[in-house]
């Protein structure tokens, strides 16, 4: 199901603005279409009001929880099933963010990850996206959502800028807290500064160097790294966001000195946080994140060099959660 359909729906029903507004707000923020302690009977069409279980019925029914993996009491894997039965995962993150999918599968092949072993099976309509963040808010509060879960938002971006833009509009997150991944595509930095709700930017990196990047990111645009900065900068500046780049620490990889003096020379003075995310183990791959100790010097250096960087673990390790084992699993015992 796609927001826009459904706004179309509503309309046909009588809903006007106000009318749309506050079923999308009631969905969203999982609370009461009532307005000032009224009852919604009183304020909807009636058309609508009689058709409004139905509705309300088709997007409960749109995901359910699949299976709840905890690693601590912030963090926990989702397990998703879609209404065809489909599974994506979802992942409750520290001081209220949730990380959600767009895609089932992924067609960009990344080398490290687990979620396009299978290349892409489906997109997510934008009801489904934003349905990940309703079964999440009936668990707890969510006041940040990051587009970085399995799929690549770019290759579904009229649903996720749908999914993006009930969010922020109805949704009660803050723009700069709905933060839109991707490995570099053309389309994203067209599109993004003509939104209504811009979100945050953050950028796949994971290399410096153009041939090892097409060996870790096979399937992404073939856009220069120094072209890709750019264009992230250019939009951070434009948004007020820094871009935050991605790069999934491998030992032996991409945790060399050479990648070190790279990232200073493409980052120094840009509007920018460098995020390094040790590899996660996944099933059937040999790479190794690097020594803490390795770790810690990557990241000193940065941070002598006047480069914002963070050293950010990923969520769920403590139940074997890397983004789509959980998800492979289940597909596997069926």
């Amino acid at each position: 199901m796609r927001i826009s359909q459904l706004r179309q729906r509503l309309r046909d029903l009588g809903a006007k603005p106000c009318h749309e507004d506050r079923v999308f707000r009631g969905w969203s923020q999982v609370c009461s279409y009532d307005r000032k302690g009224s009852p919604a009977k009183t304020f909807f069409p009636a058309a609508l009001r009689n058709e409004l279980p139905a509705i309300e019925a088709e997007l409960n029914g749109l995901a359910r929880l699949h299976g709840e993996y905890s690693a601590d009491e912030e963090v926990a894997r989702l397990l998703v099933e879609l209404h065809d039965g489909q599974m994506v995962e979802s992942v409750l993150l520290p001081r209220g963010g949730l990380c959600i999918s767009t895609q089932v599968g992924c067609a960009v092949g990344c080398v490290f990850c687990m979620s396009g072993r299978a290349g892409l099976l489906r997109q997510l309509g934008s009801a489904e996206i934003v349905a990940q963040v309703v079964l999440a808010r009936k668990r707890r509060a969510v006041r940040k959502v990051v587009f970085m879960g399995m799929g690549e938002p770019a290759h579904n971006l009229d649903n996720v800028m749908e999914a993006i833009e009930l969010l922020g509009m109805q949704g009660n997150i803050g723009y700069k807290d709905l933060v839109l991944s991707t490995v570099g595509d053309m389309r994203v930095f067209e599109r993004l500064p003509r939104e209504t709700v811009k979100p945050a930017l953050a950028l796949s990196l994971h290399s410096t160097d153009a041939e090892l990047r097409a060996k870790l990111l096979p399937n992404a645009p073939r856009i220069p790294v120094e072209e890709l900065v750019e264009l992230c900068e250019v939009y951070a500046r434009a948004s007020g966001y820094p871009v935050q780049y991605q790069w999934t620490l491998i030992e032996g990889v991409n945790d060399s000195d050479a990648e070190l003096a790279r990232i200073v020379e493409l980052l120094s003075g840009k509007y920018a946080i460098m995020n390094f995310i040790p590899f996660n183990p996944v099933d059937g791959l040999s790479m190794r994140r690097p020594s803490t100790e390795r770790m810690a010097y990557m990241l000193g250096t940065l941070k002598q060099r006047g480069i914002i960087t963070q050293l950010r673990d990923s969520a769920g390790q403590e139940v074997e959660g890397a983004c789509g084992q959980l998800r492979a699993r289940a597909v596997k015992s069926q």
